[in-house]
């Protein structure tokens, strides 16, 4: 059975850092990818950053890159969060599964929520000073 946990989240300051984890089960098929999405009150949910559990590849959304940096040590994917702002407060949630793909391997849209199969149940992140 495949199921994620999150954890890591937590009040930090503006221009802080906090690192979240998703550890994800021994079932997780090694071709699935793991996403981190966020979702502010009153926002809809939005893709943050994926990585393939496959080959390593990486995807950020803008708002984040340079930012934020995914990785991967064996079944547990690491978020790093740097540079905070009050606009990255949101519940922070982990996902996996099979992501559509071109003929290369690389997805098509790593940061649609629809792409993914399985989800965690959230961590809480507030940055606020």
């Amino acid at each position: 059975q495949v199921h994620l946990v999150e954890s890591g989240g937590g009040l930090v300051q503006p221009g802080g850092s906090l690192r979240l984890s998703c550890a994800a089960s021994k079932f997780t098929p090694d071709y699935y990818a793991i996403g981190w999405f966020r979702q502010a009150p009153g926002k809809e949910r939005e893709g943050v950053s994926c990585i393939s559990l496959s080959d390593g590849n990486t995807y950020y959304a803008d708002s984040v890159k340079g930012r934020f940096t995914i990785s991967r040590v064996k079944n547990t994917v690491y978020l790093q969060m740097n540079s905070l702002k009050p606009e990255d407060t949101a519940v922070y949630y982990c996902a996996t599964g099979d992501l559509s793909t071109d003929y290369s391997g690389t997805y098509y849209y790593p940061l649609r929520s629809g792409e993914y199969d399985y989800w965690g149940q959230g961590t809480q992140v507030t940055v606020s000073s």
